[in-house]
């Protein structure tokens, strides 16, 4: 399916690798060839970026797949500014609806086709598509930090005096990793990284020279008819070969006060964001401190609900919520200040979002993290990676989280894959 997909300009994959949930929709979806596309420049004359989203979407009653980057919160929030360059060239953000989506649904075996075309056309073209654009040889490539490890340690403690000052109270901090003219097929990374890090959320996203390849772990929000979901993470530590061991950090994580604190932070504040949109009393925390376990490391995830408020268009939700909190800090505002003032790279599309919108009116996004990101016109490769910064924070320990996370994505350019 994706062998086939690889001819068009605009595609999006998304596959849950299998991972099971009560929440879970589809196996994997892919939408390729926009109809329609709308970008961000044909929101600016909106009061609020969803506005020509949600009237897309009434309009058409049709799928809509697409991307918010982080950088939208400079609309939502007009005080705001990104000030670093651009390098990926993601635009802020970006909906189309798709000539084809092809899904597997949750349980079932067989492919779905729903097309302007012919789906059996189109099934018999998948079936027979012979060229080979997921497999091959990844070359090896080595990356560079924008933040050198003593910058690091250094910000991390000027963030923890922010914190006892009471400027905020636990904050997202990220470094960039690089690698300039970097000769790679996106796709061919994407399969490599999805076999070794396969994820809930993973993503595959062309946007014609710009790629998105993504092993999230983590669901930003989901709407079933009048119910949303969002499943913030945060709390990491890493996998060990010996079971035994294995199980032993399974407990210190579950049992750590820090990353607990952490989560109930986030929580809180996801609850909160939830509020503004919910019938009032419907915001449940339907789990708190879930530990969930991943091929490279486990984390702490913990569930927040509610109930749309009737007769609000469902971009409310997104609205209300975007960025989601995992990828911030509380309060929201000023630390998106502090994180413009002390990472040294622009966000864009990372800890901003990617999903679809079904002819129902539901939505999934997921939270683009342990993500690479490539520009083909310029052949820039890059990802970030970072962690929550409390005021129990110890610096050193945060940098050796940001490196478990970026070893995940950097050891696919190690030669051996």
């Amino acid at each position: 399916m994706l062998n086939w997909a690889s001819q068009f300009s605009i595609l999006i994959y998304l596959d849950s690798n299998d991972f099971q949930s009560p929440s879970k929709k589809f196996e994997c979806l892919l939408a390729c060839e926009a109809v329609n596309g709308y970008v961000t420049g044909e929101y600016d004359s909106f009061p609020d970026p969803f506005m020509k989203l949600n009237k897309v979407y009434n309009d058409t009653k049709d799928w809509i797949f697409g991307h918010i980057s982080y950088d939208l919160k400079n609309n939502l929030e007009p005080k705001l500014t990104s000030g670093h360059p651009v390098k990926t060239g993601f635009p802020v953000m970006h909906f189309f609806t798709p000539a084809t989506v092809c899904y597997i649904n949750n349980g079932q075996t067989y492919l779905t086709i729903e097309t302007f075309g012919d789906p059996e056309l189109i099934y018999g073209q998948i079936k027979s598509f012979r060229e080979d654009k997921i497999t091959g040889n990844i070359p090896a490539l080595s990356f560079n930090s924008v933040i050198s490890k003593q910058q690091y340690l250094e910000t991390i403690e000027q963030l923890r005096a922010h914190i006892a000052d009471g400027d905020c109270y636990e904050i997202n901090f990220c470094n960039e990793g690089f690698c300039e003219q970097a000769d790679i097929v996106p796709m061919q990374v994407f399969n490599a990284l999805n076999t070794l890090s396969p994820a809930p959320f993973a993503a595959y996203y062309t946007l014609y020279d710009k790629h998105l390849m993504c092993a999230s772990p983590e669901r930003y929000l989901l709407k079933t008819g009048n119910k949303l979901l969002s499943q913030p993470m945060k709390g990491t530590a890493r996998r060990d070969a010996d079971a035994h061991k294995d199980q032993q950090i399974i407990e210190d994580l579950r049992s750590n006060l820090k990353e607990r604190a952490e989560n109930v932070m986030i929580t809180d504040l996801v609850r909160n964001d939830l509020a503004r949109c919910c019938e009032p009393g419907s915001v449940v925390v339907n789990e708190l401190f879930g530990i969930y376990t991943f091929p490279q490391v486990h984390q702490m995830v913990s569930s927040v609900s509610g109930t749309i408020k009737p007769g609000k268009p469902f971009t409310d939700a997104i609205c209300y919520s975007f960025p989601m909190g995992s990828m911030t800090g509380a309060p929201k505002f000023k630390v998106m200040q502090l994180i413009e003032e002390y990472e040294h790279s622009r966000r864009e599309l990372f800890s901003g979002s990617v999903g679809y919108v079904t002819p129902e009116g539901d939505f999934d996004f997921n939270v683009i993290i342990r993500s690479l990101f490539y520009n083909a016109t310029s052949k820039y490769l890059c990802y970030q990676t970072g962690g929550a910064i409390t005021y129990d924070s110890i610096a050193e320990q945060e940098w050796e989280e940001t490196r478990l996370k970026a070893w995940a994505l950097e050891r696919i350019f190690s030669g051996d894959v």
